[in-house]
């Protein structure tokens, strides 16, 4: 932005912290978000006390029909989504023979085109577009696991729908939500936002499917204690 426009960009910022921090200071009981990335956010930048609230995943048929010898990753195509780690990462020599499948429609996918082609991936890494629901869980039900490595997301439901279909999910330290909801070691990976480090994941796993499986059932254990009607419950209850 030129600086005419940074300052009208400020002004906006502030004026929407101020009319925040006065609806949801002045005139709620109790304020929850989704995730302790948001709560932090609104402590940084409107004073707003909140309580992570984690909702449970979109109600379909989940399911776990194999643990298959490929990568999955459903996202919007977006520079903040950073599908180019993940095939940095597979271009990684850690990560030599992995396949991968991407699912999702967006403004970055020619340029994720252009890399998949320049390192020499179009033989193991696919680029599907859209899916609908029946496509999703289906991949969802046969892939090894999920990669989901975005940046300070704020929550990323596609965490909670691996999991509910028993499969482990690879992420970032500062992924935001899914960081908050992938226990390292347990029921995924949670590395640095490197290439290397995220190769060595993804590794770690194809390599492993009773390690997978490990940590799918984890994962799966986890979105089970996560319903509805907890939430609502949460969400009902006067504060103390």
């Amino acid at each position: 932005l030129r600086w005419k426009g940074r300052v009208k960009e400020r002004t906006r910022r502030r004026l929407i912290h101020a009319a925040d921090r006065w609806l949801l200071t002045k005139n709620v009981r109790k304020v929850f978000a989704i995730s302790q990335t948001v709560t932090a956010r609104l402590a940084r930048w409107g004073g707003i006390e909140s309580e992570a609230l984690h909702p449970p995943p979109p109600q379909r048929a989940y399911r776990c029909d194999a643990y298959g010898e490929y990568i999955f990753a459903v996202s919007r195509l977006a520079p903040l989504k950073r599908l180019g780690l993940l095939i940095d990462a597979l271009a990684n020599p850690e990560a030599a023979g992995i396949r991968c499948i991407i699912a999702g429609e967006g403004e970055e996918r020619a340029s994720l085109e252009r890399a998949i082609a320049a390192r020499g991936l179009s033989s193991r890494v696919m680029l599907i577009g859209r899916v609908d629901e029946r496509q999703l869980i289906d991949h969802l039900a046969q892939c090894r696991a999920v990669c989901f490595p975005p940046y300070d997301e704020d929550y990323g439901f596609v965490t909670v729908e691996a999991f509910a279909s028993r499969k482990p999910v690879i992420t970032c330290t500062d992924s935001g939500g899914p960081a908050e909801l992938v226990a390292d070691n347990v029921s995924g990976k949670v590395c640095a936002p490197r290439p290397e480090t995220l190769a060595v994941a993804l590794r770690e796993v194809m390599d492993d499917a009773a390690l997978a499986e490990r940590f799918g059932r984890a994962g799966f254990e986890k979105v089970s204690q996560m319903t509805w009607s907890g939430a609502v419950q949460r969400l009902l209850a006067q504060p103390t």
